[in-house]
């Protein structure tokens, strides 16, 4: 395993990082001239409202204090969150773009249909906004739902630029409620993004303290005994894996934001006793999936991405950057907590639905980590008639002997190495992860050759939680297998005429992201014939879940069968997993198709997309 002398003290204080300011944000006072077209603020806590079809937002640098320490901040309009945007189904807009940086800048409409020219990518779509410069954006709107804007330039997006934008359908609205909040989640680090990034090149797992400690050990020696535990351990090792290894930045650098307010500045949303509150969640975090929960109170999922599903109750949901999902509750008491933690269980975003200000509910605490799994490495594994995808590296048997054996990222076959593994597991090169050194180069530590589709898999850390006892019983997890659009919005029922292959790549070690093992700088655009209909496959070989993007299209998410389920503009993609879409580009031009993990899309997994 990596040299952990870099490594945060597992003791570290973490209130700093975990809980923030109660009154923190933005410092300075906002300027009139930024408050031109405002159309009214939103209760406490939120961002400004601005609608109407001609607005102007100003990029500026703004101080804040989330944490205890001054930093300065990208804000739009002066603001984190930047201004919600509530505009109209069928309107044309003009949205006014200044520039008062002192380098260029960028937005990019998060799931909005427009022309390419308009979408907000520099070298790309666009060439940028320069400093002292306003680009115009104007396009109509097609859609409707809840989507978000942010910055493409740099990591602008992770010191502030971003905000939501809620596009108010035509007709009727098909699931009225009594009260409407935007919920925010985002993430905050008071060191400057770049020197972050450069730490994770030298070591990826710095700002990993959920790392395999001796307590472990010791537990995994109560439960299997001493030589399956070690043999657990001396696997992990000659992998160079971590079986922790779910998120590139954690509490340890993160604060973790509700509304632009951190844990203990408690945002709250108001409702009346016998209100149906519709929330509106969008992750626009830079590098963090969240999990989200309102103890006591069930969640009806009605739209996911901006587009209408047939509504599923649900507990909890997990989502990574780019997602948006709206919810429909109906609270009976007076107070609920908004609990939305970290998928490495190291910290959570925090907020409060009541009654009346100064309310709260009862905070949970945060759930143990849990390590990546047998079908988190290796997807689908069978022998013998057997399903082990499910079984977790730590409740294994360690005892056989095996024909083939990870170390050190590269495949090795028994006449080159012995030791021991899950009985079977890794008998046959179909179904074992191995380098892919002769495919992909030095750019990608490992590849899985026998991925699963998995929609109805939640995802590490919310499998059975009522049974481990972390929830109650009934707790239900909403996964992609649960989502169905509405009739009338996968309207094209046409057969793909071609199909896209694409791998998800990566080196932990040299903290490198791909796409099928080139670097976006090493790439190639792929090419989307026009309004042809193309079928798009994704396959994860790596460890940690991916948010992938495509600019300019729907994604119509379809199961292994080919049954057609939900439209997304953002996918997940486990590790392990194979999915597969449909697409069909109607909008000519160059796009942007990445994952939007700010760091892993900077670092190379990043495609451009022509269609001609």
């Amino acid at each position: 395993m990596r040299s952990r002398s870099q490594i945060i003290p597992p003791n570290i204080s973490r209130r700093r990082f975990v809980q923030g300011l109660a009154v923190g944000g933005v410092l300075a006072a906002t300027p009139a001239w930024l408050n031109a077209g405002v159309g009214g603020l939103s209760r406490q806590g939120a961002a400004p409202v601005l609608s109407g079809k001609v607005i102007d937002l100003v990029v500026a640098e703004s101080p804040v204090n989330f944490t205890g320490a001054q930093r300065m901040a990208t804000t739009i309009n002066g603001s984190i969150p930047a201004p919600t945007l509530r505009l109209r189904e069928g309107d044309e807009v003009t949205i006014r773009v200044s520039n008062r940086l002192s380098v260029p800048t960028s937005i990019h409409w998060h799931g909005i249909l427009l022309p390419y020219q308009m979408d907000g990518v520099p070298g790309i779509s666009f060439k940028g906004i320069a400093p002292g410069e306003t680009f115009v954006y104007r396009f109509k709107l097609r859609q409707s739902g809840t989507y978000w804007y942010h910055s493409h330039s740099g990591f602008q997006e992770m010191t502030g630029m971003y905000g939501a934008l809620i596009v108010e359908p035509r007709a009727v609205e098909r699931h009225p409620a009594d009260q409407d909040h935007v919920i925010q989640l985002s993430d905050w680090t008071d060191e400057d993004p770049m020197r972050a990034f450069r730490k994770l090149k030298v070591q990826s797992d710095i700002y990993n303290f959920n790392q395999p400690t001796f307590f472990d050990f010791a537990q995994d020696v109560s439960n299997t005994g001493f030589a399956a535990a070690l043999e657990k351990r001396q696997m992990w090792n000659q992998m160079r894996m971590n079986p922790t290894d779910l998120a590139d930045l954690s509490a340890a650098t993160m604060t973790y934001l509700m509304n632009g307010t951190a844990p203990a500045g408690n945002w709250t949303g108001l409702y009346k006793a016998g209100d149906r509150v519709r929330l509106r969640f969008i992750n626009a975090a830079s590098n963090s999936f969240y999990d989200v929960r309102i103890p006591g109170l069930r969640m009806t999922v009605i739209q996911a991405d901006g587009q209408d599903v047939e509504p599923v109750a649900i507990d909890e949901f997990r989502f990574g950057p780019g997602e948006t999902y709206d919810v429909l509750v109906e609270p009976k008491d007076d107070a609920y907590t908004v609990f939305a933690q970290s998928m490495d269980r190291s910290g959570y975003a925090r907020g409060t639905l009541a009654t009346h200000q100064g309310l709260t509910a009862p905070l949970p605490t945060l759930d143990p980590v849990e390590w990546l799994t047998m079908a988190d490495m290796m997807g689908a594994i069978n022998h013998d008639g057997m399903d082990h995808s499910g079984m977790d590296m730590g409740n294994m048997d360690m005892s056989g002997k095996h024909t083939s054996h990870m170390h050190g990222g590269m495949s090795m076959d028994h006449s080159q190495h012995s030791g021991h593994a899950m009985p079977g597991a890794l008998a046959k090169p179909s179904s074992t992860v191995r380098h892919a050194s002769s495919e992909y180069g030095p750019s990608v530590d490992m590849r899985v050759d026998m991925p699963s589709t998995r929609l109805n898999d939640p995802g590490i850390g919310l499998r059975d939680l009522s049974e481990k006892g972390l929830r109650p019983k009934g707790h239900r997890v909403l996964t992609l297998a649960d989502l169905k659009s509405v009739a009338g919005i996968l309207e094209d029922d046409r057969e793909p005429s071609r199909e896209v292959e694409l791998h998800l790549t990566g080196n932990m070690e040299r903290y490198s992201w791909s796409i099928d093992g080139l670097e976006f700088g090493k790439s190639t655009p792929v090419s989307l014939p026009h309004n042809q209909r193309i079928r798009i496959i994704l396959q994860n070989d790596t460890m940690m879940t991916h948010p992938m993007h495509l600019h300019g299209m729907w994604s119509e998410l379809e199961t292994d069968q080919g049954e057609l389920r939900v439209r997304r503009h953002t996918i997940p993609v486990q590790p392990a997993q194979r999915i597969s879409y449909l697409t069909t580009p109607h909008d000519l031009g160059r796009w942007a198709w990445h994952c939007h993990l700010l760091f892993h899309m900077d670092a190379g997994m990043f495609r451009e997309v022509v269609v001609s």
